[in-house]
């Protein structure tokens, strides 16, 4: 992916807007080798199950639930270049946020720096990463005395030191103050690890058990290197550079082909953050996408830029969710790889929320703006392919994160409430958003509520999906959910909560999800003990006794689609699951319902529906 056209003209463009000026991906640099389609499709598939055990390794080995259950990591197969080849099917944004660290350090180490048997470690937002605890293990696999391809694995940490437990210090003043920063370090050495830089990492990072997931890490990236050096022996390496060559040739013709079937234009949206941390609200992201041929351009060109906003994305974070919502509206067998991303010009303006001025805190951005850049496409967009129309994002603000001191260990303890989060499932075209999970997230699941009360003293009280809290569209919004959570012993929660004033968007006509509305010290069943009080503009570390929880109304999905064209059969099967009220049939669907829900007795009269459907669409 490029940040700007390489014609003059648009590169002049890009100068005036102050756009950052990335080189054309390496994956462009000619190098050509036959190679039949059977043998590169045959390499393809062994590198995705590389990719595949290595992610897997890290689940079955990691100490900790953001790890080993909620699975927040990806694999990555790069070559030489750093030219992504194959992936695991895991966090979309990591497939892009691992690439960019690892070109920086085959420039920094060089390739007479670089040996058999190393393992580095990044995760510096302002050397290609996406925020602090997303830390990118690597490891370059040689065979005959030629590095060949690197092995990268890509995880979220439950820490990194610095101002607040849990890795969000969204209250950061400068991306010092957030935690430590790993721009390119070798944790092993020609096989040999470096017990001062691991001593290190760990001392600076409060999680208790922090080796262990950073070993896991490495586990995982040795796994690689072993896998893909049996690859190269049984291929040769030539085989293999040409193989990753074809597919990614391959891809960028795929990718090519379907963006020529698209209507030639100009499309352009506005979405926005509710506020930033800190209280500055209305954080604006605006996108213009020009298709013209096989060929586009997504530019970010007046997106926010006020100096005392605290909401930015770094470029590598804007460039994956760029990606991951492209992926998402175009065939799916389309190959994720560099041919794809390099097929994308992209324009982001430096100092704008999309790709911060150097030093600042980009902790919360990761996640808003981050999410923003995929509804803006998606808006951009809606129009283009609205069959394949569904933003890939979240409305969260950050993880509600409660730390403290766990009294069966008298070790600290940091929950990412990572067995909570459920919600944001917007519909598309044909099907109505669907389980518990946003899209956006990708593999991410649900932690495991039994195993976290084993491991943190919390206890889940209630978790169901609120009534009336999808939006509601031909094909509707998933619900969102209420959970209630208990903490056993005095701990804080520290978050902050943005998708109140602009919630989950509609597409195509359809409405708006519910917002989301955050509770902090009530009652373990829910009444108020005189201390329950709402989340609102700014980000808050708030102490909580024992027994006190925290309630959370996680947003409902958007709809797709004109409310007033869903069968009504399907409008009484949703207040028959209790997803819809009648008296929301009514409102939002124009659906009549009589009888009552207590009996079972409901039915649509179909005279007065059609009636009311008549004076709404009037």
């Amino acid at each position: 992916m490029k940040a700007h056209r390489t014609t003059g003209r648009n590169k002049a463009k890009a100068r005036r807007a102050g756009a950052v000026t990335r080189p054309a991906s390496a994956g462009t640099r000619a190098r050509r080798t036959s190679i039949d389609p059977v043998t590169a499709e045959i390499i393809r598939g062994a590198m995705e199950t590389v990719a595949f055990e290595m992610a897997t390794h890290v689940s079955l080995t990691a100490t900790t639930p953001i790890l080993n259950q909620s699975n927040e990591r990806n694999a990555t197969i790069l070559d030489a270049r750093g030219c992504l080849a194959a992936l695991s099917v895991g966090i979309p944004q990591f497939m892009l946020s691992s690439t960019l660290p690892v070109r920086f350090a085959l420039d920094f180490f060089g390739r007479e720096g670089l040996y058999e048997g190393d393992v580095l470690v990044a995760n510096d937002p302002y050397h290609g990463g996406g925020h602090l605890p997303d830390y990118n293990i690597f490891a370059p696999v040689f065979h005959d005395g030629e590095m060949v391809l690197i092995a990268s694995m890509q995880c979220h940490h439950a820490d990194t030191g610095g101002g607040a437990p849990g890795g969000y210090n969204v209250d950061a003043g400068d991306i010092w103050a957030e935690g430590v920063r790993f721009p390119a370090l070798k944790i092993f050495e020609k096989g040999v690890e470096r017990k001062d830089v691991t001593y290190m990492m760990a001392t600076n990072n409060r999680t208790p058990t922090f080796l262990g997931d950073l070993r896991a890490q490495v586990g995982a990236a040795q796994i690689g290197v072993k896998r893909l050096a049996e690859i190269c022996r049984r291929y040769g390496n030539e085989t293999v550079r040409a193989a990753v060559d074809y597919m990614i040739d391959y891809a960028k013709r795929r990718f090519r082909a379907e963006v020529a079937s698209w209507p030639d234009g100009v499309y352009e949206s506005d979405t926005y953050v509710d506020h930033d941390p800190k209280g500055n609200k209305d954080i604006h992201v605006h996108c213009r996408i020009t298709v013209k041929g096989s060929s586009i351009t997504v530019d970010f060109t007046g997106s926010d830029d006020r100096p005392e906003i605290a909401a930015y994305s770094t470029f590598g974070n804007t460039r994956g969710y760029v990606v991951a919502q492209l992926a998402a509206m175009m065939s799916p067998d389309i190959p994720k790889n560099e041919g794809f991303f390099d097929s994308i010009d992209l324009i982001v303006p430096e100092g704008c929320c999309l790709n911060p001025p150097k030093g600042r805190s980009v902790a919360a951005g990761t996640h808003h703006p981050g999410t923003e850049v995929g509804e803006a496409i998606a808006k951009a967009l809606s129009n283009v392919v609205p069959g394949r129309c569904c933003p890939q994002i979240y409305k969260m603000g950050m993880p509600t994160v409660i730390f403290g001191t766990n009294p069966r260990t008298r070790q600290s303890f940091i929950d990412h409430s990572v067995d909570t989060f459920a919600a944001y499932c917007g519909a598309v075209q044909g099907q109505d958003g669907w389980g518990a999970m946003n899209v956006s997230f990708g593999n991410l699941i649900r932690a495991t509520a039994e195993i976290n009360e084993s491991i943190f003293p919390v206890r889940h009280l209630a978790r169901d999906y609120d009534t009336d809290s999808g939006g509601a569209g031909e094909y509707r919004g998933n619900c969102g959910s209420i959970y209630r959570k208990q903490v056993l012993t005095p701990s804080t929660i520290y978050t902050y909560v943005v998708g109140r004033k602009y919630p989950m968007p509609g597409i195509a006509g359809g409405k708006d999800g519910s917002p989301n509305l955050l509770y902090v010290r009530a009652g373990a069943h829910g009444e108020n003990p005189g201390h329950r009080r709402e989340i609102g503009d700014l980000s808050e570390r708030v102490l909580h006794e024992p027994e006190e929880c925290y309630e959370y109304h996680y947003g409902g999905g958007g709809g797709w689609g004109d409310p007033l064209l869903r069968p009504t059969e399907r409008v009484l099967e949703d207040v028959l699951d209790e997803y819809v009220s009648v008296a929301a049939a009514r409102r939002d669907y124009g659906v009549v319902l009589t009888g009552s829900l207590e009996d079972w007795t409901l039915a649509v009269d179909v005279t007065a529906t059609e009636r009311l459907r008549a004076e709404m669409r009037a």
